[in-house]
This record gives C-alpha cells, sequence and structure tokens, in this order.
C-alpha cells in the first residue's frame, strides 16, 4: 500500500514537473503556424528540437528555459495551491493579476489590455512575453470590478496547459474535475474550454492513479459516456467525437495528419 502511495505521488510531482520542463522546451518555438517555417526550424535541430538555443517563435521572444504565458499561468495556479491548500478562487484571482499586471514582465505596450485594434502596427517579435487574449480579458474584468472575472469568449489551451498542479493534487479524489473546472474559469469561462480540459484531466488524473497505459484513451472515453459521471458538461458529447476522431488518425504522423484534418478557415 505504501509503495502504491509512493508511486501515485511521485507520477503526480512528475506531473507538475514535466508539464514545466516541456512548456520551456517547446517555448522557443511556440506559436509557429507556417509548416514551411516550422519544418526549416526542424531540420535544423533533429533529432533534438527541444530548447533552442535562439527563438524562432514570430510573436515573442523570450529567453530559452523561461515559460511561455501558458506555463506561468501553471506556476501561479501551483503557488496558490501551495499555499491554500485547496483551489481558492479570490487567492488565485489576486495572484493571477499580480504576477501578469500592471508593472511586471507582461506589462508590455502590445500587451496593453485596452489597446485598440486600430492603433499602430505592432512590430513582432517582440522582445519579452506575451500576454494573450484569456488575460487580457481577465485584466479588464478585474478592473471593471466583476465578479466573474474569465474571459467567456477564449477557448484556447489555457485550461489544459496549467491543470496538472490540480490534477496533481486531487487526482483520485470525486471533487478533482470540479476543482479543475473552478480553476479555469478564473481566466476562462468558456464552456468549451472548460470541457476540453475537463477531458484533459481525465486523461492526466488516469496516468497518474495508473501508470502508463495503452487502454488510457479508452478507459476515459468510458467515463466521458457514463450517465453517472462526475462533473458532466453539456459538450462531452463533442469531446467524445473529437476523442474518437483522434483515435481514428492515431496511426497517422503529424505532416500528414494537420493538413488534412486542421485546416484554416
Amino acid at each position: 500500500m505504501t509503495q502504491t502511495a509512493s508511486t501515485v505521488a511521485e507520477r503526480a510531482i512528475g506531473a507538475i514537473i514535466g508539464a514545466a520542463v516541456a512548456d520551456a522546451a517547446a517555448q522557443p518555438m511556440h506559436w509557429i503556424y507556417n509548416p514551411e517555417r516550422l519544418k526549416e526550424v526542424l531540420s535544423d535541430l533533429e533529432p533534438c528540437p527541444e530548447f533552442r538555443p535562439q527563438s524562432a517563435n514570430p510573436f515573442y521572444r523570450r529567453v530559452t528555459g523561461e515559460q511561455t504565458c501558458y506555463g506561468d499561468q501553471a506556476y501561479v495556479l501551483l503557488e496558490s495551491l501551495s499555499q491554500c491548500g485547496d483551489v481558492n478562487v479570490e487567492d488565485l484571482t489576486k495572484r493571477i493579476y499580480k504576477f501578469f499586471g500592471p508593472d511586471t514582465v507582461y506589462d508590455l505596450p502590445l500587451n496593453n489590455p485596452y489597446r485598440q485594434k486600430n492603433g499602430p502596427k505592432a512590430v513582432l517579435p517582440i522582445d519579452g512575453p506575451w500576454r494573450n487574449a484569456s488575460l487580457k480579458a481577465f485584466m479588464r474584468n478585474v478592473d471593471a470590478g466583476k465578479e466573474e472575472t474569465g474571459c467567456d469568449v477564449d477557448c484556447q489551451m489555457d485550461g489544459v496547459t496549467k491543470m496538472a498542479p490540480v490534477v496533481a493534487m486531487f487526482a483520485g479524489m470525486p471533487e478533482m474535475l470540479e476543482k479543475v473546472e473552478t480553476a479555469i474559469r478564473v481566466t476562462q469561462n468558456n464552456d468549451v474550454c472548460v470541457a476540453m480540459t475537463l477531458a484533459a484531466a481525465r486523461f492526466l488524473e488516469h496516468f497518474i492513479l495508473n501508470g502508463s497505459d495503452p487502454n488510457a484513451l479508452d478507459s476515459v472515453l468510458a467515463q466521458l459516456n457514463d450517465p453517472n459521471r462526475n462533473n458532466p458538461q453539456d459538450l462531452d458529447r463533442a469531446v467524445i467525437a473529437q476523442i474518437c476522431q483522434v483515435k481514428d488518425n492515431l496511426a497517422k504522423p503529424s505532416p500528414e495528419l494537420i493538413p488534412a484534418v486542421f485546416t484554416n478557415t
């Protein structure tokens, strides 16, 4: 019993550390949307693309080893959990605002949450981190004194990339998904974002509790199909459909899959 608990604890810690390391490793190549440019960058790095010494990011540039805005959000969430012992919305809100707000490294002209779209054209990449859409909306909502501070239109990957500390803390507990949702809605009060993040949380919890498992995908699908599942979402059926699409395409390499399935509209 002790050995099993220790192993679970080690995997929980590994999830947090692994997410942070992966974020820093990918940061110099973050947001390269042009497939040909990405191929060019990767050709210079094979077989080790992680921790590229010089940033190839077309939007912002940080020192290699530093986090993206996603990794920094995970750090703030971890810090809040550590200090409060739970998901504390008031504490988390204050910490996020303090970390990403005025007079911080994120406080750059292009990152101004009140910047007008028809203002001076941005010169990219900027020297410094990027304050993304949900963080800008979060700051405006806090400034306006709104009770619900999360952005209601942003459904990017912030939730998925920062939820490891919450899942690690509450893995195996019935309230795990509820805790994840509460934390995510502080900056992303969007149902699509929440449904996707909760599916990712189920995957991570499965690996923390069970270790490596080739049947993890089917296990999560079974959870989502369970009418008595914890924290059900109205969009769970859509999430199931997307996971099944992933399952159907597992054999395809990324260069083949992405242009065929994920095309710009």
